[in-house]
């Protein structure tokens, strides 16, 4: 079995419905091992738009990375995902952040995720699920990376009720 944490977010109404979707959806794949709280946190890079809800999950699958990648595009898409600009709203967002150790720079597929260790709106999940996860190109834990962010993590809130 493959371990594969995925970060999820929408600012799309209905939000809290869109999570529950994608979480169900994300079962066909594999088992949800663990699932973080769900946060309300404010956008980044294009801050003109209304606040996401996200989480990350630990999927436990027999899926190989490039099927699991591909699985998630198509799904994002079920899901009534559109095409935008970068940084802007999003229906249903999936993120690949790590996939056991493997290491992958190419121009369809960065894993680990490239911006992870610089978004608050993933450690901050992350750490509550996988705080001793160590970024097999940084040798840090998630617990290290969160510490050392400069972001302000106040930022990010749990949504009540939602563990």
């Amino acid at each position: 079995m493959h371990k594969a944490y995925i970060g999820i977010g929408t600012n799309i109404e209905p939000r809290m419905e869109r999570m529950e979707q994608a979480l169900i959806a994300l079962g066909q794949f594999g088992m949800l091992a663990r699932k973080s709280s769900l946060y309300e946190t404010a956008p980044v890079g294009f801050t003109e738009q209304p606040d996401f809800v996200n989480a990350v999950v630990l999927l436990e699958t027999e899926l190989e990375l490039p099927e699991v990648h591909e699985a998630l595009k198509l799904l994002e898409k079920q899901l009534g995902r559109t095409d935008r600009p970068r940084w802007h709203e999003r229906e249903i967002d999936f993120d690949i952040l790590f996939f056991d150790d493997i290491i992958v720079d190419s121009p369809k597929l960065i894993v680990p995720h490239a911006e992870v260790q610089n978004r608050a709106f993933v450690l901050v999940p992350m750490n509550e699920i996988a705080n001793d996860l160590r970024h097999p190109v940084l040798q840090k834990t998630v617990a290290e990376l969160l510490d050392e962010l400069s972001f302000d993590t106040k930022s990010i809130h749990p949504i009540p009720g939602n563990v």
